[in-house]
């Protein structure tokens, strides 16, 4: 289990893209209701809508405890970029900042920018590696206390405690420093989607938060211990990742019957990303996964975002925390609080320190 033992539910609040701000406010507030760590807006470059972290930030200032996680694609876009743009949102909403890392395959994605054709995945998501390393490089090249702000003598910043990363990757280089405060949590939580593929080393590697789909508490288990295994053959403490199962929901048959065969337990189809049931049944599953010590928590995707998110907080969260298997309340202020992570050191105020 995760250092804290506790719980950890999260919910994506995208599905038919909205041009109204209040869609995702509304959502985002409701899931804020349910004390849940954190919401995600999913995003790619093949999508219409509007850009998420962009409307996330707009949620920002209308939301106060929860986690704000847009999806960022590292393809095509310039790691600087993504770095000031992930930092900007975590001073935003004063430290509830996270990103998902995701990379942009399809020929058609690339020809929307020109610059270079499409690659395969495993070379991408290096790529998208290399973009989560140098945004924590980025994130620390100003030291917390670089900022002066002395009006009488007109200084502003310590130069001294800000510091070149002179980053060099396969596909880019980035000299720095960074042109945005280092953020309030320091890092902003980074999550992949590590069920497989290319995309396991990156996460194993980098991300805070872990999506993995899993059929059963023992699969879930096994694939979060090759996880834990893989972070810590990179020098990381496997505590300080958290591992989310994450399950598409439809609780549009709440009040009906489990069709028969099922009445021993919710159902998962067979790719063990997908539950079809009411909100009771949905808490039994997270209660016994995270009871087995399978996961640290869920990752919920609502069909219906309008109707079955509602349903997730007021029903299955409801009876978890009646059970008290889940918080009321945000003992914390920051996303990284609302998941037992410590706040970073930074690495070049540390290095300073052992000369």
């Amino acid at each position: 289990m995760s250092a804290t033992n506790g719980l950890h539910l999260a919910a994506e609040i995208g599905g038919p893209p909205h041009y109204d701000a209040r869609h995702y406010v509304e959502l985002a507030r409701l899931a804020e209701r349910g004390a849940l760590d954190f919401v995600t807006l999913g995003d790619s470059f093949a999508r219409p809508g509007p850009d998420a972290l962009a409307v996330l930030s707009r949620v920002a200032p209308a939301t106060r405890r929860i986690g704000l996680v847009p999806t960022v694609t590292t393809t095509h876009t310039e790691p600087f970029h993504v770095s000031s743009a992930v930092a900007t949102l975590d001073w935003v909403s004063r430290g509830r900042a996270g990103w998902s890392a995701d990379v942009s395959t399809t020929e058609a994605e690339a020809r929307l920018f020109g610059r270079r054709s499409a690659a395969p995945a495993a070379e991408l998501w290096r790529e998208a590696g290399e973009t989560a390393d140098v945004a924590a490089r980025l994130w620390d090249s100003w030291e917390d206390d670089a900022e002066i702000r002395d009006v009488a003598t007109g200084r502003f910043i310590d130069r001294d405690k800000l510091h070149y990363v002179d980053f060099e990757g396969a596909t880019f280089t980035v000299r720095g420093p960074a042109i945005v405060p280092r953020p309030p949590q320091g890092h902003p939580v980074t999550l992949i989607d590590g069920t497989g593929g290319p995309s396991q080393e990156a996460a194993a590697r980098h991300a805070d938060v872990v999506l993995v789909r899993a059929t059963a508490p023992e699969q879930a288990a096994g694939i979060r211990a090759d996880v834990r295994r893989r972070a810590a053959a990179y020098g990381r403490d496997p505590d300080t990742l958290r591992v989310l199962v994450a399950l598409t929901v439809d609780l549009g048959d709440a009040e009906t019957a489990p069709e028969p065969g099922l009445e021993s337990g919710p159902p998962l189809a067979a790719g063990g990303s997908y539950y079809r049931g009411g909100p009771v049944d949905l808490a039994e599953l997270i209660a016994r996964w995270h009871r087995a010590g399978a996961v640290d928590g869920f990752h919920l995707t609502p069909i219906t975002p309008e109707r079955d998110l509602e349903r997730i907080v007021n029903g299955t969260v409801a009876l978890l925390q009646h059970r008290s298997l889940f918080r009321t309340f945000y003992p914390g202020g920051t996303l990284r609080e609302h998941l037992g992570l410590a706040r970073p050191a930074n690495r070049y105020a540390l290095a300073e320190a052992r000369t």
